[in-house]
């Protein structure tokens, strides 16, 4: 591993593209470094869990809309749409959209937080989409999404967005086109270019996970795979991108984030290196903010020690900076505390999960976000007594240079009206890899299984999960049906411009 340095540069400098980091990040993607047996199949976990969040969502009105607007664009060649028949195809940059929203309407799959967010999976349906239309096998698919996942997280080890309000979309895109330039075996002159691009175009605020939160949170992550997939085109039909993208005088660095005395190390894989970084990565129980997921597993802990609710006087969650400021009372947003708030708003409130969490003892992807679950007036009364403040020892946890010691948890104290004070405290969520009970191939099957239930028939459950477990051998025959298919029209249901 190297650290490399980012910095702005006068134009006056004309600095050479190899002392880029677009050129770097296109040099990582392309190492053809061996791949790992942890690796792989943490991959195949990670393809398995996309999907399951992704049928489980199919018949919310946001990926409706999604997939309406591919099915409005087949293709002879082109992808598979998930719930959709594997014969019908879309073009890729759309099915990509679709899907993409799919996998994270209901926010349910990975995520790795460092100096910013991400959920790196969101790499994934791009990547499949391509690889469907332009025929590659399992191996080659396996190449580009490892390729994606460290050009990601690195990334998200190094560059802050949200200090800038700044959305981490802009992490992602650049991953994603890092990744097809692997899968499509890219020159490295086409990649480059292809990352300029997709960071030009994907940097966007923080808007659309602040206040009233709408349904472009899904969205979000799908325009990126939209958009790379098109620098991607653009950029094998021999067109250049601005440059240097990260570097220059009026660049993103300077103008978007930590200005013309910026200072950036970026982590990066060494020639021939094991793209590893995916290991770090680590995916949800509970469809609900990363953030939330061990102090729901803390929730489920502590109600068994209350006896009567409605004798809490106040809780406090003492949690890290982040924690605080994004899904807690620090926010400022009353409409974290609103019963009528969307879904896309109470899965970002602490104050509501952990309320949930408390009272019910367990987690459910719909029905814990009901209007009428939100609206219990005895919810809304314990609710409201909940407030979070910014620890040091959880941000400093949460920010631990050592992968192996960082933790997103915090410590709670429910005061009772006799005085009493019931405390716990809880580092990692159960799922975590450092967890109770760390998420592996069965609990990645059985989340599918359970989500998938009564959408899928056994048989197409079966036919998925066996050939997503042989990835690297899928011939691309094979890969033209790595898909799950549940019965849906190819007809659409919705009206726009298409």
């Amino acid at each position: 591993m190297k650290n490399f340095l980012l910095k702005v540069y006068s134009s006056q400098k004309k600095l050479k593209k190899e002392d880029q980091l677009a050129w770097h990040l296109a040099q990582v993607a392309l190492d053809p470094a061996p791949v790992s047996e942890k690796a792989k199949d943490q991959l195949i976990n990670r393809i398995i869990d996309n999907s399951a969040v992704a049928i489980a969502s199919l018949n919310r009105e946001p990926v409706i809309h999604a997939r309406d607007q591919a099915l409005a664009h087949p293709f002879k060649e082109g992808a598979c749409l998930f719930g959709v028949d594997n014969k019908f195809r879309c073009s890729p940059e759309w099915t990509a959209w679709a899907n993409g929203v799919a996998v994270r309407e209901l926010d349910f799959h990975d995520t790795y937080l460092a100096e910013d967010y991400s959920h790196p999976a969101d790499n994934i349906p791009p990547l499949i989409a391509v690889a469907q239309h332009t025929g590659k096998t399992g191996k080659e698919l396996l190449a580009g999404l490892l390729s994606a996942y460290e050009i990601h997280i690195s990334l998200v080890k190094g560059i802050c967005l949200h200090k800038h309000k700044m959305d981490h979309i802009a992490h992602l895109c650049p991953a994603q086109a890092g990744g097809l330039g692997a899968l499509l075996n890219m020159s490295l002159e086409q990649t480059y270019q292809a990352i300029q691009q997709a960071v030009h175009v994907s940097f966007t605020t923080r808007q659309s996970r602040k206040g009233e939160i709408s349904s472009w949170k899904a969205y979000a992550p799908a325009f990126a795979g939209k958009m790379a997939i098109e620098a991607v085109d653009r950029s094998l039909r021999g067109e250049k991108s601005p440059s240097p993208i990260y570097e220059g005088e009026d660049s993103v660095v300077a103008w978007l984030l930590d200005g013309k005395s910026a200072h950036y190390e970026i982590p990066l894989v060494e020639k021939g290196e094991e793209k590893n970084s995916i290991l770090e990565s680590y995916t949800k129980a509970h469809s609900a903010e990363y953030q939330a997921q061990a102090l729901i597993d803390l929730a489920f802990e502590l109600r068994e020690k209350i006896k009567d609710f409605s004798l809490v006087k106040q809780i406090r969650i003492y949690t890290s900076h982040h924690t605080h400021f994004v899904i807690g009372t620090g926010s400022g947003d009353p409409q974290k505390m609103s019963p009528s708030a969307s879904r896309e708003t109470l899965d970002h409130s602490i104050s509501y999960i952990f309320a949930v969490a408390l009272e019910d003892g367990c987690w459910h992807h719909i029905d814990s976000y009901s209007r009428e679950r939100a609206s219990r007036p005895e919810t809304v009364k314990l609710w409201h007594k909940i407030q979070t403040f910014e620890e040091k020892k959880w941000t400093d946890l949460y920010k631990h240079p050592d992968p192996n010691q960082r933790a997103f948890g915090g410590r709670v104290e429910i005061e009772m009206q006799n005085g009493e004070v019931i405390s716990g405290e809880k580092k990692l969520a159960d799922a975590h890899p450092f967890g109770k009970k760390p998420f592996a191939r069965e609990d990645y099957i059985g989340k599918f299984l359970s989500l998938t239930e009564g959408i899928v028939s056994k048989e197409e459950s079966d036919r998925f999960l066996n050939l997503v477990q042989s990835l690297e051998s899928l011939s691309r025959a094979e890969v033209q049906q790595l898909n799950v298919q549940a019965g849906l029209s190819n007809k659409t249901a919705s009206q726009g411009i298409f």
